[in-house]
């Protein structure tokens, strides 16, 4: 996808002209239905026209924050940068990035607007994507009260995190879900991994994450293994486990789990698209997903 793109009217050309030199972008003269268009080729629209144009065209097309892109209204007369949609990400950087043609940037996101910034806003600074995004609420209502911290931990790693904790990891990178037969040994695990991702065409630094279920955080070659191969770990509760889709039956059903690899490995993936399906290595159950 391209980043970036400028839409306007023809009379507006000078102007959006001016917009795309100092920020850069593609420059698109509208046409009826042309946000739809837009909406699947690019991560940030700059709209140069009135709102209740832009309102009106792209409603239709919103689904979630996560998938929609950051859509900004620069006005006729070229003196406010409003974002619209995805201020937290990468509107309202967009719009402070206006400031250099002289533009005022209407943030109206609560934690932006006090100067503070969000979860999403340090994900993108850092080059990262939130695994849990349920948890964004909560942690920048926290940030607002001040009760937020951030904790960097170098891999390898292992985290268990509450739902009111946004955990992050690399933006690119595949997701490996991993399910253990009680007792396995470290070496079995990396066996297991390593056999796994020479099947799906990956090796280990394509992997951004690794997850399983939080009954396993006692099971020792799991973690060891994760470890080894300079990984991050992620343990899940049985709730987020339970609420992904799966392509079968498991025998996880014995521990009120609808699976573990294949759950697992869609609870943190990007976009919950699997490149492998669950395959069983010896005593480890194996998933990947995108």
């Amino acid at each position: 996808m391209t980043a970036r793109v400028i839409v306007f009217f023809p009379r507006s050309a000078p102007d959006a002209e001016r917009i795309s030199e100092c920020i850069g972008g593609d420059r698109v003269e509208y046409a009826e239905g042309i946000f739809a268009r837009l909406f699947a080729e690019y991560h940030e629209i700059v709209c140069l026209m009135s709102a209740g144009i832009v309102i009106r065209q792209i409603a239709p097309l919103l689904k979630d924050k996560w998938s929609d892109p950051a859509v900004l209204v620069v006005d006729p007369g070229m003196r406010f940068a409003v974002p619209l949609t995805g201020g937290h990400h990468g509107a309202n950087a967009l719009a402070h990035e206006l400031e250099g043609l002289g533009m005022v940037p209407v943030i109206t996101t609560a934690t932006e607007a006090r100067g503070l910034p969000s979860v999403e806003s340090v994900a993108l600074r850092e080059g990262c994507r939130i695994v849990n995004r349920d948890s964004t609420r909560t942690v920048n209502a926290a940030i607002l009260d001040g009760n937020a911290r951030i904790w960097k931990i170098p891999a390898p790693g292992m985290v268990i995190a509450g739902p009111g904790v946004s955990v992050m990891v690399r933006k690119a990178g595949y997701a490996v879900g991993i399910g253990t037969r009680r007792g396995v040994s470290a070496g079995e695990v990396i066996t297991a991994i390593r056999e796994a991702l020479r099947v799906a065409g990956l090796c280990t630094e394509d992997v951004a994450v690794y997850a399983t279920t939080a009954k396993k955080m006692h099971e020792k070659g799991l973690t060891d293994a994760v470890a080894t191969l300079g990984g991050t770990l992620v343990l899940l509760d049985d709730e987020t486990i339970n609420s992904q889709q799966v392509t079968g039956l498991s025998a996880a059903s014995r521990i009120g789990l609808s699976g573990v690899a294949e759950p697992c490995a869609r609870a943190v993936s990007e976009y919950g698209e699997f490149l492998m399906e669950k395959r069983v290595f010896g005593r480890v159950t194996i998933a990947v997903a995108r």
